[in-house]
């Protein structure tokens, strides 16, 4: 009598949590797709649990003998209830002890389901299949024991006090101290990074950034910081392969190539007709024979090598303003381009850089050593094109080329005159078209964008979410050509396929840099706004910076 009072008892206590569950069900049907399932399986295990618990049975044999002990036909539905419920428990329990893969410290946002719902075996076994190759392809994560020691060693009432871990990194394999700081960033940073180094040797690296999702700021002024832990060989790039030296050669031989041939276009108006027309007729099928062109390499060579000694001048900017700083670069992959040359480069950090200031001064380093080049030949070209001495050194360009940009075309308007550009070709010094090409590919690449050297000094100036606006207002100004001209689509691309992931967190990625570092940043920005903004045909038609022609 006292089992079936027991079994009376389950049952009512089953359908009581039977209708809490399709309450809850109601609640979850917002939810994701993953979450659903972790909310379902945990409903149910923890349904399951009270039933057994009601029936006085915590073990799935003990479950088994008891329901066997019923013998009354009037129950039998209930204990064919009660029986199923059991056997989907057992699958229940095996399958969570061989498919659980939480995350150990604890975190919602990167947490595996610790219980594969046995609706579906076969989606299952795919889904425990995806979990191991992922942790298997996946970054080594840090030691668990190491956390540990870490925690109970490095931080406390004096440095940091830790509330909560959260996993941190691209795919969560490092963890991300979050607590409350007890003293001056600087000074506790420096010291913890002693500490790091005496409790678990040349392992990890530790990261000081703002805290994710603040809900505030930190009583002692500024952003709330938070301290993230990897291990040095996921956080560090690693070291540069010959596949990579190989592809520099080759980008390298082709920015020669274009830089070449900028200089033969720029002689357009000494170049065989033939030549001439099945460059620029695109009804031009047939090309004409290359050998025509062997007479102006000679010539084409002036241009090409301004071209390239800026390029040069550039990236010799970014290794200069690196050693200084022990920051390691990779060697450079210039981008070949046939309108300017070339696109400039992509330099890698090939070290995490030890603060935010270090990584302005780097990223600037190289746009200006280029653009000083660029504007000493720019000057020297100008003043030559008024010298009747440099008339045999000068070639014929379309004057509508100046009105390509706002600053240069006023400041040639203000040196070569009004009757000089306001006509259909301008005599100019090759020196210009160098010197003009390249401010124009420094200033595209002091857009704040990206992994530009304007997105880095951008971002370490005024930080991540500051690079966030800066890029999207890039992105949207290329996309309608306010700046660039006909450039814009093709930098643009280059851009989205090449440099658009943001760089990585510096070491101090906290602190931020001083007022003159932010004013030259600025400054920088609005004279590559200047430099890339083209001439409206207003202005250009009332100033005289080439012809304007209203249909």
């Amino acid at each position: 009598m006292g089992t079936l009072t027991s079994v009376a008892f389950a049952a009512a206590v089953n359908n009581r949590f039977r209708s809490f569950h399709r309450e809850n069900i109601k609640t979850a049907t917002t939810l994701p797709k993953w979450q659903k399932r972790i909310f379902f399986s945990s409903t149910e295990d923890s349904h399951r649990f009270r039933i057994a618990k009601c029936l006085g049975n915590d073990e799935n044999s003990n479950r088994d003998n008891s329901v066997g002990e019923i013998g009354e036909t009037d129950k039998s539905s209930v204990v064919k209830t009660a029986s199923r419920e059991e056997e989907d428990d057992d699958e229940t329990s095996n399958s969570s002890s061989t498919t659980s893969s939480s995350n150990e410290f604890g975190s919602d946002k990167t947490s595996m389901p610790s219980t594969v719902s046995p609706v579906d075996s076969t989606y299952s076994s795919f889904q425990i299949d995806s979990f191991k190759l992922m942790e298997l392809l996946g970054p080594e994560k840090v030691d668990p024991a190491d956390v540990k020691l870490i925690k109970d060693k490095l931080f406390g009432y004096s440095t940091f006090w830790v509330t909560k871990e959260e996993p941190f990194g691209d795919l969560g394999e490092g963890i991300l101290f979050l607590g409350n700081l007890r003293g001056k960033k600087e000074d506790v940073f420096a010291k913890l990074q002693r500490k790091l180094v005496e409790v678990a040797g040349d392992k990890y690296n530790l990261f000081m950034i703002e805290e994710p999702n603040s809900e505030g700021p930190d009583p002692r002024g500024g952003a709330r910081v938070s301290f993230g832990l990897l291990r040095k060989e996921v956080s560090e790039p690693g070291p540069t392969t010959l596949w990579q030296y190989v592809i520099a050669l080759i980008l390298f031989l082709l920015t020669i190539g274009s830089s070449v041939e900028l200089g033969i276009a720029s002689q357009i108006n000494r170049l065989p007709p033939e030549v001439v027309k099945y460059f620029t007729d695109p009804n031009a099928v047939e090309p004409p024979d290359m050998e025509l062109l062997y007479p102006f390499v000679d010539a084409a060579l002036p241009l090409a090598y301004g071209v390239l000694g800026i390029l040069l001048f550039h990236e010799l900017g970014h290794f200069l303003a690196a050693v200084p700083k022990k920051v390691k670069l990779s060697i450079p992959y210039f981008i070949p381009n046939i309108t300017l040359g070339s696109f400039g480069a992509i330099t890698q950090f090939k070290s995490i850089l030890p603060d935010r200031s270090t990584k302005v001064d780097i990223s600037l380093a190289g746009p200006f050593a280029g653009a000083a080049l660029s504007v000493s030949m720019f000057a020297v070209g100008l003043f030559l094109s008024t010298e009747p001495d440099a008339a045999n050194d000068l070639v014929q360009v379309p004057s509508m080329l100046f009105q390509g940009s706002l600053l240069l075309g006023l400041i040639s308007r203000a040196t070569l005159g009004y009757a000089a550009l306001h006509a259909a070709t301008v005599s100019i010094h090759p020196l210009v078209i160098a010197g003009w090409c390249g401010l124009t590919t420094t200033a595209f690449n002091m857009l704040p964008v990206g992994c530009l050297d304007g997105g880095r000094a951008v971002q370490g100036a005024f930080g991540k979410n500051a690079l966030v606006t800066f890029g999207l207002s890039t992105y949207v100004m290329l996309g309608l050509r306010v700046l660039g001209g006909p450039l814009a689509l093709p930098w643009g691309l280059y851009v989205l396929i090449c440099q658009r992931t943001p760089e990585k967190p510096c070491l101090n990625d906290v602190t931020e840099v001083g007022t003159w570092r932010k004013a030259l940043v600025g400054t920088a920005i609005i004279l590559v706004i200047l430099t890339l903004l083209p001439v409206w045909d207003e202005l250009a038609e009332e100033v005289g910076i080439g012809l304007v022609t209203t249909f």
